[in-house]
């Protein structure tokens, strides 16, 4: 269904609220300038929008965050916050609220909903001991050391009196709501993901903390502070007043359209969430949508991995539509996007600059120069079939409309500006083949100003078309646009829900044309240097200020991994990546360790023979070119079973993203198979095939050789890389 034939006059859409541990990066940015085109277009379509942000401001990592960084918790949050807000501003955002869960707004009615959920019977008191990720304010199952599932992040063990939400008592309930509501959460391997976590079974989860204070109190036991997550979960409602007197906006926008999310925080929108709500007797949300991650050259944007890019140097160097533009054409929506300058500049010069700038700016020009800058009169009308080259470009037109409303409803950005630049093309294409420019020797003057007046006016109404349509995504160039056309503010006309009745034929004869302007000035050489230069800047700025770290950069240090043999590791759940702490990196042959006689054994060098032993073995150097040629990438286990009669080999297939292979390693003293499927290693990718007990092994895995027996550790990482990633 396209927006024209949507029956809802009122959508509500989300962003997540930020957690400002850390300042705000692109990835931040992404998810916001998405709703930000959602919400445009819904506006425009005379659709009452409103559109919601945030920042998520309690836990015990904020807490300690701020006592590293010298500051209160209340002031460590409003520095970070106050950056998030102000780069929503810089960038033109147009948020209808922005909630903090430190306002007193967002703290009553996050009061409001725990004793709901208390005296519905759903809340009740216990005790707690197991473990606990900081970072992601996660209770996981396991053993003390257990790494976190998400993070990979060594746990913490806690033991406090806790109250818990009896969570469990919905498995069924929401397992019915799922099959029931098959689009309330995408992309497809969300949906899978979360109905096997649920299906895995549900505990009851608790919901107070009592070892540190930042939080929202409980209502009546105020040692206890609330879980951060139902606390800013609940921001969805809070924002609109729930559980006030003045809940006008509560009644007319709940359930949300959209809750769009980072899809690490998959599980807690569409299994705690929902849970929550229906325990209160508050209908879910219609749809979580979950984005895939940003990388920046193959690696997820992260403080800790020294690789965040900001969305200012974007906005400083090429604008802010730019930015738009490429977030939102290059990365599929759900799907993991790679973001370098390299891509960006080539997308800039290529789509904006040399494509929809260069068009506009040929026609306006060329309507001020040979018609005063006033549309012509096209031989008493528009187009007639006799033009079969105007007829084709709108029939295009028609298409475009159609085609890229349902595409951009299906948040399919990707395709839906893929179409439109498809008409971006042939508008071009058209102007060239009929050059007005040119008049050749045997064409009257009449004539040729008949064909100037005829391709000038088809094409300015082909321009009229685009920049209607291409206003949620580059609102700023298209504004100009809209201008130089004649049309007024692009802005009054979307307030007017000019994309409802977007049709041919707008652009009437007589319309005076605004002086030409550019749009999009060809990007140089430089371009890519000063953004690199400006991040170093910033980078450097950042470490040096006041002789110690910022507030987004103090962040706890991971704690270091516990000594322990990796067949102990806590089996992960269904829906959770394994990303284990990295261990230092060693290849793992994929057959049997050497027998013990395979060389005599050596007696320990003295403390005399050490230093010449370490020159001796510092000279084995290898250059950069033999390095080169080892292909090491990223892999994802499918299968992991034993081989008969092979005590030390371990079958595995394996998943690269580009390709599925086999590979037999001798670990299966050390790791049991059913607990690597779904982890992410990291394989020689180019070794040449080896065939032992009549199975062909076409790769090596890496892991670190521990003493005193060569106990092999898997190599891993601490955030998430995408399968065929190769590492460098």
């Amino acid at each position: 269904m396209t927006d024209q034939a949507a029956s809802s006059s009122r959508f509500y859409l989300t962003t997540p609220i930020y957690y400002v541990n850390a300042r705000p990066h692109l990835g931040h940015a992404y998810s916001t300038i998405v709703c930000d085109a959602i919400a445009r277009r819904k506006r425009a379509l005379g659709i009452d929008t409103w559109f919601l942000t945030g920042t998520d401001e309690h836990g015990q990592k904020i807490e300690r965050s701020a006592k590293l960084a010298g500051r209160t918790p209340q002031e460590f949050a409003t520095a970070i916050s106050g950056e998030f807000r102000a780069l929503w501003d810089q960038l033109g955002l147009t948020y209808d609220d922005f909630i903090r869960t430190t306002e007193e707004r967002h703290k009553r009615s996050v009061q409001h909903l725990f004793a709901t959920l208390r005296d519905r019977g759903y809340i009740y008191k216990g005790s707690y001991t197991g473990q606990y990720c900081v970072f992601d304010e996660l209770y996981v199952d396991g053993p003390p050391g257990t790494p976190c599932p998400d993070c990979g992040r060594i746990t913490e063990t806690v033991s406090e009196e806790n109250y818990f939400f009896k969570l469990s008592a919905f498995e069924r309930r929401l397992l019915e709501f799922y099959e029931a509501n098959p689009g309330f959460m995408q992309p497809e391997s969300t949906r899978r993901e979360v109905i096997s976590f649920v299906r895995g079974g549900l505990k009851d989860l608790s919901v107070s903390r009592t070892s540190f204070s930042w939080g929202i109190p409980v209502p009546g036991d105020e040692k206890h502070v609330i879980y951060v997550w139902l606390d800013a979960l609940a921001n969805y409602i809070t924002a609109l007043g729930y559980g006030t007197e003045n809940d006008e906006k509560f009644k007319k926008y709940w359930p949300a359209d959209i809750h769009l999310i980072g899809k690490e925080i998959s599980r807690f929108h569409c299994v705690y969430w929902p849970a929550f709500l229906m325990a209160a007797g508050i209908e879910p949300p219609s749809s979580v949508r979950a984005n895939g991650w940003l990388l920046f050259d193959q690696g997820k944007m992260s403080k800790s991995r020294g690789n965040i890019v900001r969305a200012e140097t974007v906005h400083a160097v090429l604008g802010a539509d730019a930015l738009r533009y490429f977030l939102l054409r290059e990365i599929p929506f759900g799907q993991d996007g790679n973001f370098t300058f390299d891509a960006l500049v080539q997308r800039y010069n290529g789509d904006l600059a040399n494509g929809y700038g260069n068009l506009v700016s040929r026609v306006v020009n060329m309507v001020h120069k040979f018609f005063g800058g006033v549309v012509p009169q096209i031989n008493g009308g528009y187009p007639i079939d006799e033009y079969p080259d105007e007829t084709a470009l709108r029939i295009r037109a028609g298409f475009t409309i159609e085609q890229f409303a349902k595409r951009f409803d299906e948040l399919n950005f990707s395709q839906a500006l893929e179409s439109l630049w498809i008409m971006v093309a042939e508008t071009d294409g058209y102007l060239t083949a009929n050059a007005p420019w040119k008049k050749p020797a045997d064409r009257s003057d009449a004539d040729h100003t008949a064909l100037q007046a005829r391709v000038l006016a088809t094409a300015a109404e082909a321009i009229r078309i685009i920049t209607a349509l291409v206003y949620p995504v580059l609102p700023d160039a298209a504004a100009k646009v809209w201008r130089q056309l004649g049309q007024g503010e692009i802005a009054d006309a979307a307030r007017a829900s000019f994309l409802t009745h977007l049709a041919w034929g707008g652009l009437k004869p007589g319309t005076q044309f605004a002086e030409p302007a550019p749009l999009f000035p060809r990007a140089e050489k430089d371009a890519i240097e000063r953004m690199v230069q400006i991040e170093e800047e910033n980078n450097k700025s950042v470490i040096e200020a006041a002789g110690g770290p910022s507030p987004a950069q103090a962040e706890p240090a991971a704690a270091p991994a516990p000594t322990q043999e990796p067949k102990k590791k806590a089996e992960k759940k269904p829906m959770e990546e394994t990303k284990p702490t990295p261990a230092p990196e060693s290849a793992i042959p994929p057959a049997t360790t050497a027998p013990a006689s395979a060389a005599p054994a050596a007696s320990s060098p003295t403390p005399a023979e050490v230093p010449a032993q370490a020159a001796a073995e510092e000279k084995q150097y290898i250059s950069i070119d033999d390095f080169a040629k080892v292909e090491l990438r990223v892999a994802q286990v499918l299968v992991a079973e034993r081989i008969p009669k092979a005590d030390k080999l371990l079958r595995l297939e394996v998943d690269l993203g580009y390709e599925k292979r086999q590979i037999l390693a001798g670990i299966a003293q050390y790791y049991e198979p059913e607990k690597l499927i779904g982890r992410k290693i990291v394989i020689v990718a180019n070794l040449a095939p080896r065939k032992m007990r009549g199975l062909e092994s076409n790769g090596m895995l890496l892991a670190a050789s521990l003493p005193p027996d060569g106990a092999p550790v898997l190599a891993g990482f601490l955030e998430e890389v995408p399968l065929g990633a190769r590492l460098k």
